[in-house]
């Protein structure tokens, strides 16, 4: 079979978020929620207003996702590559700074044993740089483009996710106090009504004064520990210094440049890689919490037999009817001899049965 590097990717998104993205409801007015009772809608809704914020904070990832342990090595894996890392970002405990100055200044710190990996914006211009590797990327961004994050998961980008899954199939608790990273906050809990996903409950907490998410936390269906948590442990409130959001590459690093300014006009839909496939993008079947994200063959690049990469899917998967599969606490992706990928918040089944 094609055993697709698409595995950790598709993985990363579905699990942050612990939702597949349904129609978006939270639209309305935005700022601080007025009031000492407020409804859950004003309080999702106020997220919106979190998007002029300038403040800088240092954030904690943590995942317990059952997934299998990779081996060890150097780096925390004898693995190299794309895999290996994404795979070690979903199972280990990540702290990350965060440096905000508005919607086109941010500066996002990954630390991870003696390396470092930093996503800076300034207005178009990204900058990547990962310091184990000593390479940088030079993006030049459309207008109106989100940058991306060094690998993690922001509160902020991980609630909207789930804001975005609040559907009739959702019941949506009344807000509740609760403090985070020293600040009052109002929580939130989205629970499924489908019997069929593997999301027990998402819970948000929203600044009060800010409507900044401060953290999420996802529990497995019959769980009681998180899942996954995302979550500010410090925040402080004020505009960063600006050169925080300057970046010069170090000499001698190797430094790659990509212009994606015209993305848009040529149809390529913003694709960070620039490449030149046959614009087939993903399908979603299913609705709400039990939607099915497919990736056809041709969007899915196989490592050959021998890699390392090929090496860890084998570990991590299992054989299934028709292909290969994994299921966390909180999803599951199923790669196909045919070269397609699944992935959602369900059982393997339901991926299966979704590819036939």
């Amino acid at each position: 079979m094609q055993k697709s590097a698409w595995l950790p990717a598709a993985i990363a998104p579905v699990v942050v978020a612990g939702v597949i993205a349904a129609p978006v409801i939270a639209n309305a007015a935005a700022g601080p929620v007025a009031g000492s009772d407020p409804t859950a809608a004003e309080v999702l809704a106020s997220i919106a207003g979190s998007r002029d914020a300038q403040y800088s904070g240092t954030i904690a990832q943590t995942s317990d996702l059952g997934l299998p342990e990779l081996p060890s090595g150097s780096g925390g894996s004898s693995l190299e590559g794309d895999a290996s890392d994404v795979l070690g970002l979903l199972t280990a405990a990540h702290t990350a700074r965060v440096y905000v100055g508005g919607e086109d200044e941010q500066r996002f710190q990954l630390t991870q044993q003696l390396a470092e990996q930093d996503v800076v914006r300034n207005g178009s211009d990204v900058w990547t740089w990962d310091s184990k590797e000593r390479t940088a990327v030079h993006l030049t961004l459309p207008a109106d483009a989100d940058a991306p994050t060094a690998g993690a998961t922001t509160p902020a980008q991980a609630a909207q996710r789930a804001v975005d899954a609040i559907t009739p199939s959702t019941r949506v608790s009344d807000p509740t106090t609760i403090r985070v990273a020293g600040h009052d906050a109002w929580q939130v809990t989205l629970t499924p009504r489908s019997d069929d996903t593997l999301v027990g409950s998402v819970r948000l907490a929203v600044d009060q004064q800010t409507g900044l998410p401060l953290r999420v936390t996802v529990t497995a269906a019959g769980q009681q520990d998180p899942a996954f948590q995302v979550g500010f442990t410090s925040l402080d409130y004020g505009a960063p210094d600006a050169r925080l959001f300057d970046f010069t590459p170090p000499s001698g690093a190797e430094v790659t440049t990509k212009d994606l300014s015209d993305a848009h006009q040529h149809g390529q839909g913003g694709r960070a890689h620039g490449d030149d496939r046959s614009g087939v993008g993903p399908t979603v079947t299913g609705s709400g919490w039990d939607s099915v994200v497919e990736l056809p063959a041709g969007d899915t690049a196989g490592p050959g037999p021998d890699s390392d990469a090929s090496a860890l899917l084998d570990q991590v998967t299992k054989p299934v009817d028709g292909g290969r599969a994994l299921q966390t606490s909180l999803v599951s992706v199923y790669l196909t001899d045919d070269g397609r990928v699944f992935a959602g918040a369900v059982p393997v089944s339901a991926l299966v049965a979704a590819a036939k």
